[in-house]
């Protein structure tokens, strides 16, 4: 009697320990009951560029892009016990922290949906996922570096990006946000002085510590940025060099938690909202500092984290989202991170110089066998700028997916009519494995020029098309004719309607200055044998 007695106190001592414990956990609400006012007042909602982009795609607005209930987030701060980490539009949902007893005494208010505890065993399936055993803990910030100075040239033209570089598509008039673990230095090193000079630093922001300086933490993004925005003449270029620049911090080097999910959701809403084109990711998640947290390859399927679910819904808005699949290809784990395993990411794998896959390099496929890395760039021996404002090489995968996303701004802005999945395929279809994909490259290294020179061929084909780029623009638009064409009728309307010039524009002069109209969204009339197109464009 004594026996079964102390065997319950026992367990009622657990309990109570295990209650108590502070947990990480989601809580989604039911609805947006703002949502019919925000609708009606996009601007309240997303920067007219980001209007602009949808428009562009033919992408409506719709719940997702309504915010978070301010009432309902008050609410839940109110309630005791709880802690407000982070909160997404996107998924309706804050991410809180608290004991179990008070998280779940939130399923009491009305307009709670459900809760989502970040450790399994904790929610109402009852399953527990198995831990990995002996799992072998890797910093994905970690590289190797030395001074092996030189020029970044076999990083790009293992892609053929050059190509686009030759062809005047640099990048111009594309936006792109990285999001990563710190930026120091990028105000001061030599090597991001044009950028700065042209002020394609566009703003950022620090999501760990909720403030306004993104010039701190980490050097992993200062590396990373490198690769697309680094200009030292005659030593080294990155991808895409004229492109302007969103600096986000959203990974805590000192923690690994869930929470850095949720601040990349947060990071990835700003960036939408700000009309980015292109995301940027050198990071993944897998394992935690709390073991309960930890993923096991089975949640590797894009539907199960809360950042590749994210994800997902970034690429809906519009954008296209480039992301490392990760460093642990000789690791215990093995297999790729979240968000690298959503399926509308674009998951870089990392080769070295000579095009042979990094042993580091993360393997596919997906738990529900999707192939993924889906492509690969050099990651292994790729030029950078290091901590000391150096050229330096460097190892990951941190890096082959920057610089991709780099090209692959260049392509878009090329041919910015394209849709973000048309261009994620045909960067598929043109890698040189496409037909036998493997575990490890996915389709292995893409070919821009081939991509670049098929755009071309589908545009010159279509006799009735005319191609405006690059758009949006800052000082000047130019023409593709359409064939048997030799001049149009170019005619200027703003959003109103109203008729701001009017002239004759040539195939041997197909060049519009639009240096003297104010930031916003124009309409281009076109006339030429007897046929009129209107293209939307914006100058920037």
């Amino acid at each position: 009697m004594r026996t079964k007695l102390l065997f319950t106190l026992l367990f009622l001592f657990s309990l109570n320990i295990a209650l108590g414990q502070e947990e990480d956990a989601w809580v989604f609400f039911k609805d947006k009951p703002s949502q019919t006012a925000f609708i009606a007042a996009p601007l309240t909602m997303l920067s007219q560029r980001a209007l602009e982009r949808r428009a562009r795609y033919n992408i409506a607005l719709d719940l997702k892009d309504v915010p978070t209930e301010a009432s309902y987030i008050t609410q839940i701060k109110n309630s005791t016990g709880i802690t407000v980490k982070a909160k997404s539009k996107w998924l309706n949902a804050l991410h809180i922290q608290g004991t179990q007893t008070d998280i779940n005494r939130l399923l009491n208010l009305t307009f709670v949906s459900k809760v989502e505890y970040a450790n399994k065993s904790l929610n109402p399936s009852g399953k527990n996922s198995k831990q990995q055993k002996e799992v072998q803990k890797t910093n994905k910030l970690d590289f190797t570096s030395d001074f092996n100075y030189g020029n970044a040239s076999n990083q790009i033209q293992m892609l053929k990006g050059d190509v686009l570089h030759q062809n005047n598509f640099t990048g111009q008039g594309m936006h792109i946000a990285i999001m990563d673990a710190g930026f120091p230095n990028v105000d001061k090193f030599t090597a991001f002085k044009r950028i700065r000079d042209n002020n394609q630093i566009l703003g950022g922001y620090d999501f760990v510590n909720r403030n306004e300086n993104f010039y701190t933490g980490s050097y992993h993004g200062m590396a990373v940025l490198s690769t697309i925005a680094g200009y030292i003449d005659n030593q080294f270029i990155g991808t895409a060099p004229d492109a302007k620049f969103y600096l986000f911090i959203s990974e805590d080097t000192a923690n690994e938690t869930p929470l850095e999910e949720s601040l990349w959701v947060e990071a990835a809403e700003k960036a939408d909202s700000l009309g980015v084109d292109v995301i940027n990711t050198s990071l993944g998640y897998t394992t935690f500092d709390n073991q309960k947290y930890n993923y096991v390859y089975a949640d590797m399927d894009g539907k199960t984290t809360f950042i590749s679910r994210g994800a997902e819904i970034a690429f809906s808005r519009g954008m296209i989202v480039v992301n490392s699949a990760g460093n642990e290809g000789d690791a215990p784990w093995h297999y790729i991170n979240a968000p690298a395993d959503a399926a509308s990411v674009l998951s870089i794998g990392a080769v070295n110089a000579s095009g042979v896959i990094a042993s580091f390099s993360s393997y596919g496929p997906t738990p529900d066998n999707r192939i993924k890395p889906d492509v690969c760039a050099q990651g292994a021996g790729v030029y950078i700028i290091n901590s000391s404002g150096s050229i330096a090489t460097s190892n990951g995968t941190s890096f082959s997916s920057p610089i991709l996303a780099g090209v692959v701004a260049c392509l878009w802005q090329a041919f910015p009519t394209k849709t973000n999945a048309e261009i994620i395929k045909m960067v598929k279809e043109s890698a040189h494995l496409y037909n036998n994909p493997t575990a490890q490259e996915g389709y292995g290294i893409p070919n821009f020029e081939s991509v670049f020179n098929l755009l071309n061929i589908e545009e010159t084909e279509d006799i009735l098309e005319v191609v405006v780029y690059p758009n949006p623009s800052e000082n000047e638009i130019k023409f593709k004719f359409p064939n048997q064409v030799t001049e149009m009728e170019l005619v200027v309307y703003n959003v109103l309607g109203k008729r701001l010039s009017s002239e004759t524009i040539t195939k041997i002069n197909p060049t519009k200055d639009i240096s003297n109209l104010a930031q916003g969204l124009y309409f281009i009339q076109l006339k030429f044998d007897n046929k009129s197109k209107t293209i939307k464009i914006i100058k920037i």
